[in-house]
C-alpha cells in the first residue's frame, strides 16, 4: 500500500468413445457386410470373447477397486505437530457439540421442494417460500405425519425420518401483501385513526393466492455422519449432515426475524447499528455454523457485519445519501434509482410497500382520479383530485413539506398508487448491497474494532438469545451445544531472522523492524524521477532532500528529480479525473521522456479521490511506478518506510529471510517450488506468485474481476481460442519460468483465503493478493457495477453478473511489486 501514514483440464471421453465403439460394432453384427434388413432380424449374435486362462473375470455388480475408492475423500494426512515456541493456552470462539447415541440408525430424509402459483408458473422471489412452507406446516400437519422439518427457503427440505409417503401434494392459500390488498386508499380521521368507511374494509377479506406444493423424496443421510464428525472421521456424509444442521440454524434465525446472509444472521436491533455515511448502516451480527476439528464437531461462533439502508423517514435517508441539506435539494432521478424495490412502511396506516417508482410531478400537481361516494344523480361519480389535497382534505393528514416534492408510487405500472413523502418510513434491515466508498470502508473499520473481552461477551450472548437447546430439530437429532468457549494449546513462534545489506543479521525489536542505519540487500537507483503536488500543505525542497539523504543511508542512490509539479490552484474543485489529466498534460509538455517513478503528494492523509484516477494513469496507460504519500510529520522513520516501499516496487530487495539466504527453506529450496497466494474481494480477485527462484520474497500479482455471487475464481484458466489460454495461472507459470532461469515449478503451494476465518490472512502472499485487490479495485467505479450485480433484497437471476473488466497494467509494471 502507498504510504498515508508514518508508520489439465482433461475431459473425461473415456466413456463416450466406448459407447460410439460399441454402436458401431452391434450395426457391424446385425446388418453389416451389405445384408438386407430381413437377414439382420434373423442374424445370429457374435459368439463370445473366449476369456484367457490367466485372466479372472469380475462380477458385474462390483467395480473394480481403484473406481471403488476414487470418490472417497480423504484429507491429507498431517507430518506431525509442532514444537517449537512458548505454549500458551488460547481460548477459541467454538462450542463443544455433543450427540446422544439413541438416533444412530436414524436418518435424515431430503425432499426436493417445487413451489408453483395456480396457473403452473415455478415462484419467483426467495422470501415468500417460507411463508409458503410455513403454510403447508400449519394446514397439513397430520398429513405430514407431525414431522418438524428444516427448509432451506429454496428447493431443499429436510426431516429427521420419513415422511408418510415418498412423494406429497398440497395447496395452500396466502393472503396477498398489504400494498396489493389496500392499495394505498385507507382514510385516517384527523387524529391519525382510522375512519368508520376504513374499518369495514380492514374486515372485508383481502385478496388471497392459490400456491401448489409439490415434496418429492429425494435422498437419504444417516444421522451416524455426525457421530463420525465428532469422532474427527470426516466423509461425504458427514458433510451432508453438517449442510442439513447448518439450515436448521438458518431456519431458527428466519423465525426470529433475522436477516439471514448465509450462515450469518443480524437481528433488528438499533445497539447493533453503526453509521457509516450516505445513508448506509453497518448492522453486526453473528456467523454460526458448525465444523468439524480435531477435538470432534464444534459450532463456531463469529461476528459479522453487513450493509444495511438507514430506516426512518424516506426524506432523511435521502438527504444523508445524496450528503445535500435538506430534500429540495435532492437529485430525483437519482433518488428514484436508489430507491426501486426497496420497502416501506406509511402511517398512519402502519402497512407495508415495495416502491416501484416516482411520481412525475410533485404532490400538489400531481392528478388522480377519485370516486365520489357522495355524487348525486346525474353528477359525475369520478373527480379528479391532486394527491395533496386528497391526503390534507379528504384523509385530513396534515403535510408540512411533501407539497411540492415528487409522490412516492407503491402501485403497479398501470395502476399507480401515490402516497406522500413524508408518509413514508423505510423499513429496517433492508441490504445494502452498493460497493462502500473509500471513506465508509474507514468509518465501518474503525467503529467495528472489538477488544477481545468484548468480542468474547457478545458471541456469549448471541449463544444464549438463540437458545439452540430449544430448537425442535436439534433435539430430534440428539444434538447439544456447550456454553464455553474451547481452549486449545497455542504457541508464540519466535521471530524470523532476516539479513540485510552485507549480509548483517537483522532481529526486531519490541515486535518492530527498524531499518534505520541499515543497508538494503539490493537497493535500486532512481535516476529520471519527478514530484507531482496536488496542492497538499508541504515544504517540498525539504522533503526531497531528507528523501535522498535517507536513501544515501539505505544505499539507495537517488539523482536530484527533473523537476517539481504543483497543480494549479485552480484545479482544485474539478472532478479527481480531471486533475489527473491535467497533471499529465503539464508533466508531458515538460519532460523530454517518460519518467522511470513519480512521488505523488495527496491532500488528504486517507480516502484520496484522487487516488484511484492517479493510480489507474501511472500503472495501466503509462506503465509508470509511482508512490503517493500525505506526509504531516516527516521523520527518519516515515521516510525509511516510503524508501522500503519504492525500492521493492523499482525492484530492489529489503531483505532476505535467514533460511533464504542460505538457501535451506524446508521444501521449497530443494525443488522449484511457485507459491500462490488467493484473495477473495467485493469484484476483485487477486492471486500473486513467487517469482526468482530459490527465492521467496519477491512477487507478481494478478488480479481480475468476477461476479460476487461465484464463489470459485473463475479467471485461473481463460480459454480465448482453441488453443490460446488468457487466464491467470498461465500468466504466472510463464513469469516463474522468465524470471528463474527457465526453470518450470515441479511444486506449486496455495494459500487460500478462507472467508470464514483470518488466521491465514497474515501469510505474506494473502497479504500481498489483498493489498493487490485493495489498490485495483480503485481503477473503475463498482458503485456502477453494483446496481447491476444484485438487487436491494439481495436476489439475482440465475447465472453470473457481468461485471466490469479491471484494465490490464503495463508490462514494466505488471511484473513489480507495485502493491507495497
Amino acid at each position: 500500500m502507498d504510504s498515508f501514514e508514518p508508520d489439465a483440464n482433461g475431459t473425461n471421453v473415456q466413456n463416450g468413445a466406448n459407447r460410439d465403439h460399441g454402436s458401431n460394432v452391434e450395426n457391424g453384427a446385425t446388418g453389416g457386410n451389405g445384408s438386407n434388413g430381413n437377414a439382420a432380424e434373423h442374424a445370429l449374435p457374435l459368439p463370445p470373447p473366449v476369456i484367457p486362462p490367466d485372466v479372472v473375470p469380475l462380477r458385474a455388480d462390483i467395480a473394480p477397486e481403484h473406481v471403488r475408492k476414487k470418490n472417497l475423500r480423504l484429507p491429507i494426512a498431517r507430518r506431525g505437530l509442532g514444537t517449537k515456541g512458548q505454549k500458551i493456552p488460547l481460548l477459541t470462539n467454538h462450542f463443544k457439540v455433543n450427540v446422544t447415541n439413541s438416533n444412530k440408525e436414524e436418518h435424515f430424509f431430503h425432499y426436493s421442494v417445487l413451489v408453483t402459483y395456480e396457473d403452473g408458473r415455478p415462484l419467483d422471489g426467495k422470501g415468500a417460500g417460507r411463508r409458503i412452507i410455513d403454510r403447508v406446516h400449519e394446514t397439513y400437519n397430520s398429513e405430514l405425519g407431525g414431522k418438524d422439518f428444516a427448509y432451506d427457503g429454496e428447493k431443499s427440505l429436510f426431516t429427521v425420518g420419513s415422511l408418510p409417503r415418498n412423494k406429497l401434494e398440497f395447496s395452500v392459500v396466502l393472503e396477498d401483501t398489504p400494498s396489493n390488498r389496500n392499495n394505498g386508499s385507507i382514510n385516517a380521521d384527523g387524529d391519525g385513526s382510522l375512519n368508520e368507511s376504513d374499518r369495514k374494509r380492514l374486515r372485508r377479506p383481502g385478496r388471497t393466492k392459490t400456491f401448489n406444493v409439490e415434496i418429492s423424496y429425494a435422498a437419504k443421510i444417516p444421522m451416524k455422519a455426525i457421530g463420525e464428525a465428532l469422532r474427527g472421521q470426516e466423509s461425504e456424509n458427514s458433510q451432508e449432515a453438517l449442510r442439513v444442521l447448518d439450515i436448521i440454524l438458518r431456519q431458527h434465525a428466519s423465525k426470529q426475524g433475522c436477516l439471514l446472509v448465509r450462515q450469518s444472521f443480524f437481528h433488528n436491533d438499533p445497539k447493533s447499528f453503526v453509521d457509516v455515511g450516505g445513508g448506509v448502516l453497518g448492522c453486526r451480527g453473528f456467523h454460526s455454523s458448525f465444523r468439524t476439528t480435531q477435538g470432534g464437531l464444534s459450532l463456531n461462533i463469529d461476528v459479522s457485519t453487513t450493509m444495511i439502508i438507514q430506516p426512518g423517514p424516506v426524506v432523511d435517508f435521502l438527504i444523508s445519501s445524496q450528503n445535500v441539506r435538506d430534500p429540495f435539494s435532492l437529485d430525483w432521478t437519482k433518488a428514484k434509482r436508489t430507491l426501486k424495490n426497496l420497502r416501506v412502511k406509511t402511517s398512519p396506516t402502519n402497512l407495508e410497500y415495495k416502491i416501484t417508482g416516482l411520481s412525475e410531478r410533485p404532490c400538489k400537481e400531481q392528478l388522480f382520479t377519485l370516486r365520489n361516494k357522495n355524487a348525486k344523480d346525474g353528477e359525475d361519480g369520478e373527480i379528479e383530485v391532486t394527491v395533496y389535497d386528497y391526503f390534507v382534505n379528504h384523509r385530513n393528514i396534515l403535510l408540512r413539506y411533501s407539497g411540492d416534492l415528487p409522490c412516492m408510487n407503491v402501485g403497479k405500472p398501470k395502476r399507480p398508487t401515490y402516497i406522500p413523502l413524508e408518509l413514508c418510513e423505510l423499513v429496517s434491515l433492508q441490504r445494502y448491497t452498493k460497493a462502500l466508498s473509500t471513506l465508509q470502508r474507514s468509518s465501518l473499520v474503525e467503529k467495528s474494532r472489538q477488544k477481545p473481552q468484548e468480542r468474547m461477551s457478545i458471541l456469549s450472548n448471541a449463544l444464549k438469545i438463540n437458545n439452540y437447546d430449544g430448537e425442535p430439530m436439534l433435539r430430534a437429532c440428539g444434538v447439544s451445544i456447550g456454553n464455553s468457549f474451547t481452549q486449545v494449546d497455542g504457541r508464540v513462534l519466535p521471530a524470523p531472522k532476516l539479513k540485510v545489506g552485507n549480509g548483517d543479521d537483522f532481529f526486531p525489536r519490541n515486535g518492530r523492524w527498524n531499518f534505520n542505519n541499515k543497508k538494503l540487500v539490493k537497493p535500486t537507483k532512481i535516476e529520471r524521477w519527478v514530484v507531482v503536488n496536488f496542492s497538499a500543505r508541504c515544504d517540498l525542497k525539504v522533503l526531497v532532500r531528507d528523501l535522498i539523504k535517507c536513501g544515501d543511508m539505505k544505499g539507495i542512490a537517488i539523482d536530484p528529480p527533473f523537476d517539481v509539479f504543483e497543480e494549479n490552484p485552480q484545479s482544485r474543485r474539478a472532478p479527481p479525473m480531471v486533475r489527473v489529466e491535467r497533471m499529465f498534460e503539464d508533466i508531458q509538455s515538460k519532460l523530454p521522456g517518460q519518467p522511470q517513478f513519480i512521488l505523488c503528494l495527496l491532500p488528504e492523509r486517507k480516502n484520496s479521490a484522487l487516488y484511484g484516477p492517479w493510480k489507474r494513469k501511472n500503472l495501466a496507460e503509462y506503465g509508470i511506478v509511482t508512490q503517493c504519500i500525505a506526509p504531516t510529520r516527516v521523520n527518519d522513520l516515515y521516510l525509511t518506510n516510503v524508501l522500503l516501499k519504492i525500492n521493492a516496487k523499482l525492484g530492489g530487495l529489503n531483505s532476505l529471510l535467514a533460511v533464504e539466504f542460505s538457501p535451506s527453506i524446508p521444501v521449497v529450496s530443494k525443488a522449484p517450488t511457485i507459491i500462490l497466494g488467493m484473495d477473495v474481494s467485493w469484484l476483485a480477485w487477486p492471486v500473486v506468485s513467487s517469482r526468482h527462484w530459490p527465492l521467496i520474497s519477491r512477487y507478481r500479482a494478478s488480479v481480475r474481476t468476477q461476479s460476487p455471487k461465484v464463489e470459485m475464481i473463475d479467471s485461473l484458466f481463460k480459454r480465448v481460442s482453441d488453443t490460446e489460454d488468457d487466464g491467470i495461472m498461465r500468466e504466472l507459470l510463464l513469469d516463474f519460468y522468465t524470471s528463474s532461469g527457465k526453470r518450470k515449478p515441479d511444486q506449486i503451494i496455495i494459500f487460500r483465503y478462507q472467508r470464514s476465518t483470518t488466521a491465514i490472512s497474515v501469510v505474506a502472499p494473502i497479504c500481498y493478493a489483498h493489498l493487490a485487490a485493495t489498490q485495483m479495485s480503485q481503477f473503475v467505479k463498482f458503485e456502477d457495477a453494483s446496481e447491476t450485480s444484485s438487487s436491494h433484497g439481495g436476489t439475482t437471476s440465475a447465472g453470473a453478473v457481468p461485471v466490469p473488466q479491471l484494465p490490464r497494467l503495463k508490462e514494466n509494471v505488471a511484473n513489480s511489486m507495485f502493491f507495497c
